[in-house]
Protein backbone atom coordinates (compact mmCIF):
# COMPACT_ATOMS: atom_id res chain seq x y z
CA UNK A 1 0.00 0.00 0.00
CA UNK A 2 2.86 2.34 0.87
CA UNK A 3 4.49 1.77 -2.54
CA UNK A 4 1.16 2.35 -4.29
CA UNK A 5 0.62 5.67 -2.49
CA UNK A 6 4.16 6.94 -3.07
CA UNK A 7 4.31 6.04 -6.77
CA UNK A 8 0.71 7.09 -7.32
CA UNK A 9 1.39 10.42 -5.64
CA UNK A 10 4.45 10.95 -7.83
CA UNK A 11 2.39 10.26 -10.98
CA UNK A 12 -0.29 12.73 -9.89
CA UNK A 13 2.30 15.41 -9.08
CA UNK A 14 3.94 15.01 -12.50
CA UNK A 15 0.63 15.18 -14.35
CA UNK A 16 -0.58 18.24 -12.45
CA UNK A 17 2.78 20.03 -12.81
CA UNK A 18 2.94 19.46 -16.57
CA UNK A 19 -0.69 20.54 -17.05
CA UNK A 20 -0.27 23.72 -14.99
CA UNK A 21 2.92 24.74 -16.80
CA UNK A 22 1.49 23.81 -20.21
CA UNK A 23 -1.72 25.78 -19.75
CA UNK A 24 -0.02 28.78 -18.15
CA UNK A 25 2.36 29.09 -21.11
CA UNK A 26 -0.41 28.60 -23.68
CA UNK A 27 -2.78 31.10 -22.07
CA UNK A 28 0.02 33.64 -21.69
CA UNK A 29 0.98 33.32 -25.37
CA UNK A 30 -2.63 33.28 -26.56
CA UNK A 31 -3.59 36.43 -24.63
CA UNK A 32 -0.43 38.51 -25.15
CA UNK A 33 0.76 37.78 -28.69
CA UNK A 34 -0.57 38.37 -32.18
CA UNK A 35 -0.95 35.32 -34.41
CA UNK A 36 2.46 34.46 -35.94
CA UNK A 37 4.19 37.07 -33.78
CA UNK A 38 7.60 35.93 -32.59
CA UNK A 39 10.17 36.83 -29.95
CA UNK A 40 13.77 36.28 -30.95
CA UNK A 41 15.56 34.70 -27.97
CA UNK A 42 18.66 33.45 -29.79
CA UNK A 43 19.53 32.65 -33.39
CA UNK A 44 18.37 29.08 -32.78
CA UNK A 45 15.39 29.68 -30.44
CA UNK A 46 12.23 31.76 -30.82
CA UNK A 47 8.86 32.06 -29.10
CA UNK A 48 6.64 31.91 -32.17
CA UNK A 49 2.86 31.90 -31.67
CA UNK A 50 0.93 29.64 -33.96
CA UNK A 51 -2.03 27.28 -33.71
CA UNK A 52 -2.89 24.00 -35.35
CA UNK A 53 -5.91 21.75 -35.69
CA UNK A 54 -3.88 18.60 -36.05
CA UNK A 55 -1.45 16.38 -34.24
CA UNK A 56 1.77 17.13 -32.42
CA UNK A 57 4.27 19.51 -34.04
CA UNK A 58 1.59 21.00 -36.29
CA UNK A 59 0.90 17.93 -38.40
CA UNK A 60 -2.58 17.72 -39.93
CA UNK A 61 -3.49 14.25 -41.15
CA UNK A 62 -7.02 13.40 -40.00
CA UNK A 63 -10.23 15.30 -39.18
CA UNK A 64 -10.33 17.46 -36.06
CA UNK A 65 -13.35 15.83 -34.37
CA UNK A 66 -11.99 12.35 -35.02
CA UNK A 67 -8.58 13.37 -33.70
CA UNK A 68 -10.01 14.85 -30.50
CA UNK A 69 -12.15 11.75 -29.93
CA UNK A 70 -9.10 9.57 -30.53
CA UNK A 71 -7.11 11.61 -28.02
CA UNK A 72 -9.81 11.20 -25.37
CA UNK A 73 -9.93 7.43 -25.90
CA UNK A 74 -6.12 7.32 -25.76
CA UNK A 75 -6.11 9.27 -22.48
CA UNK A 76 -8.62 6.85 -20.96
CA UNK A 77 -6.50 3.86 -21.99
CA UNK A 78 -3.23 5.44 -20.83
CA UNK A 79 -4.85 6.40 -17.51
CA UNK A 80 -5.98 2.82 -16.99
CA UNK A 81 -2.50 1.57 -17.88
CA UNK A 82 -0.83 4.04 -15.51
CA UNK A 83 -3.07 3.03 -12.60
CA UNK A 84 -2.37 -0.62 -13.38
CA UNK A 85 1.38 0.08 -13.55
CA UNK A 86 1.29 1.72 -10.12
CA UNK A 87 -0.66 -1.20 -8.67
CA UNK A 88 1.86 -3.65 -10.11
CA UNK A 89 4.68 -1.64 -8.52
CA UNK A 90 6.57 -1.18 -11.76
CA UNK A 91 9.80 0.81 -11.77
CA UNK A 92 9.46 4.43 -10.69
CA UNK A 93 11.19 5.72 -13.84
CA UNK A 94 8.79 3.73 -15.99
CA UNK A 95 5.81 5.27 -14.19
CA UNK A 96 7.34 8.74 -14.64
CA UNK A 97 7.56 8.15 -18.42
CA UNK A 98 3.94 7.01 -18.67
CA UNK A 99 2.84 9.97 -16.52
CA UNK A 100 4.62 12.41 -18.87
CA UNK A 101 2.89 10.89 -21.89
CA UNK A 102 -0.51 11.03 -20.18
CA UNK A 103 0.00 14.63 -19.02
CA UNK A 104 0.96 15.77 -22.52
CA UNK A 105 -2.04 14.07 -24.07
CA UNK A 106 -4.40 15.71 -21.58
CA UNK A 107 -2.75 19.10 -22.13
CA UNK A 108 -3.51 19.13 -25.85
CA UNK A 109 -7.02 17.74 -25.27
CA UNK A 110 -7.79 20.77 -23.11
CA UNK A 111 -7.01 23.04 -26.07
CA UNK A 112 -9.01 20.93 -28.50
CA UNK A 113 -12.09 20.65 -26.31
CA UNK A 114 -12.29 24.05 -24.60
CA UNK A 115 -10.25 26.75 -26.37
CA UNK A 116 -12.70 27.19 -29.22
CA UNK A 117 -15.52 28.21 -26.86
CA UNK A 118 -13.58 30.35 -24.35
CA UNK A 119 -11.16 32.32 -26.55
CA UNK A 120 -11.52 34.88 -29.33
CA UNK A 121 -9.83 34.20 -32.65
CA UNK A 122 -6.17 35.18 -32.73
CA UNK A 123 -5.17 37.13 -35.82
CA UNK A 124 -2.20 39.13 -37.08
CA UNK A 125 -3.96 42.32 -35.94
CA UNK A 126 -5.90 41.18 -32.88
CA UNK A 127 -4.76 39.63 -29.60
CA UNK A 128 -7.30 37.16 -28.28
CA UNK A 129 -9.05 37.45 -24.91
CA UNK A 130 -11.02 35.06 -22.77
CA UNK A 131 -14.76 35.31 -23.46
CA UNK A 132 -17.90 33.83 -21.87
CA UNK A 133 -18.36 30.16 -22.68
CA UNK A 134 -19.90 29.73 -26.12
CA UNK A 135 -18.76 33.09 -27.50
CA UNK A 136 -15.38 31.93 -28.73
CA UNK A 137 -14.04 31.37 -32.22
CA UNK A 138 -15.33 27.80 -32.50
CA UNK A 139 -17.45 25.09 -30.96
CA UNK A 140 -16.79 22.33 -28.45
CA UNK A 141 -14.11 19.84 -29.59
CA UNK A 142 -13.07 22.20 -32.40
CA UNK A 143 -10.44 24.23 -30.57
CA UNK A 144 -6.96 24.80 -32.00
CA UNK A 145 -3.85 23.72 -30.14
CA UNK A 146 -1.52 26.58 -29.17
CA UNK A 147 2.16 26.11 -30.11
CA UNK A 148 5.07 28.42 -29.40
CA UNK A 149 8.52 26.80 -29.15
CA UNK A 150 10.51 27.13 -32.35
CA UNK A 151 14.11 25.92 -32.73
CA UNK A 152 15.48 26.79 -36.21
CA UNK A 153 18.83 25.31 -35.26
CA UNK A 154 20.07 25.39 -38.86
CA UNK A 155 18.64 28.05 -41.19
CA UNK A 156 20.38 27.94 -44.56
CA UNK A 157 19.97 26.98 -48.22
CA UNK A 158 20.94 23.78 -49.97
CA UNK A 159 24.04 24.08 -52.22
CA UNK A 160 23.17 25.04 -55.82
CA UNK A 161 24.93 21.95 -57.15
CA UNK A 162 22.64 19.59 -55.23
CA UNK A 163 20.08 17.82 -57.48
CA UNK A 164 16.37 18.60 -56.91
CA UNK A 165 16.82 20.70 -53.74
CA UNK A 166 19.72 22.88 -54.91
CA UNK A 167 19.29 26.51 -53.84
CA UNK A 168 16.11 25.84 -51.80
CA UNK A 169 15.70 27.21 -48.30
CA UNK A 170 16.31 24.64 -45.55
CA UNK A 171 15.51 24.81 -41.83
CA UNK A 172 16.38 22.24 -39.20
CA UNK A 173 14.46 21.92 -36.82
CA UNK A 174 11.25 23.47 -38.26
CA UNK A 175 8.32 22.07 -36.19
CA UNK A 176 6.75 24.42 -33.64
CA UNK A 177 5.55 22.73 -30.46
CA UNK A 178 4.36 23.26 -26.88
CA UNK A 179 4.99 21.93 -23.37
CA UNK A 180 2.48 19.09 -23.83
CA UNK A 181 4.21 17.94 -27.04
CA UNK A 182 7.55 18.02 -25.22
CA UNK A 183 6.15 15.96 -22.36
CA UNK A 184 4.84 13.28 -24.72
CA UNK A 185 8.09 13.20 -26.71
CA UNK A 186 10.32 13.01 -23.62
CA UNK A 187 8.17 10.24 -22.14
CA UNK A 188 8.23 8.16 -25.32
CA UNK A 189 11.96 8.64 -25.97
CA UNK A 190 12.81 7.80 -22.36
CA UNK A 191 10.75 4.61 -22.60
CA UNK A 192 12.47 3.60 -25.84
CA UNK A 193 15.98 4.42 -24.62
CA UNK A 194 15.92 3.30 -20.98
CA UNK A 195 13.06 0.82 -20.75
CA UNK A 196 12.82 -0.95 -24.11
CA UNK A 197 13.89 -4.27 -22.59
CA UNK A 198 11.91 -3.72 -19.40
CA UNK A 199 8.85 -2.87 -21.51
CA UNK A 200 8.85 -6.34 -23.07
CA UNK A 201 8.97 -8.03 -19.65
CA UNK A 202 6.16 -5.80 -18.42
CA UNK A 203 3.86 -6.95 -21.24
CA UNK A 204 4.87 -10.59 -20.80
CA UNK A 205 4.11 -10.43 -17.09
CA UNK A 206 0.86 -8.65 -17.77
CA UNK A 207 -0.37 -11.53 -19.93
CA UNK A 208 0.17 -14.10 -17.21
Amino acid sequence: MKHFLSKGRLAVIIIIAVLVIDQMVKICVKTTMYYHESYHITDWFQIYFTENRGMAFGMEIIGKLFLTSFRIIAVILISWYLINSVKRRLKTGYIVCVSLILAGAIGNIIDSVFYGVIFEESTNSHIASLVPVGQGYGSWFQGKVVDMFYFPIIDTSWPDWLPIWGGEHFIFFSPIFNVADSSITCGIFALLIFYHKYWSTVFKDGKK
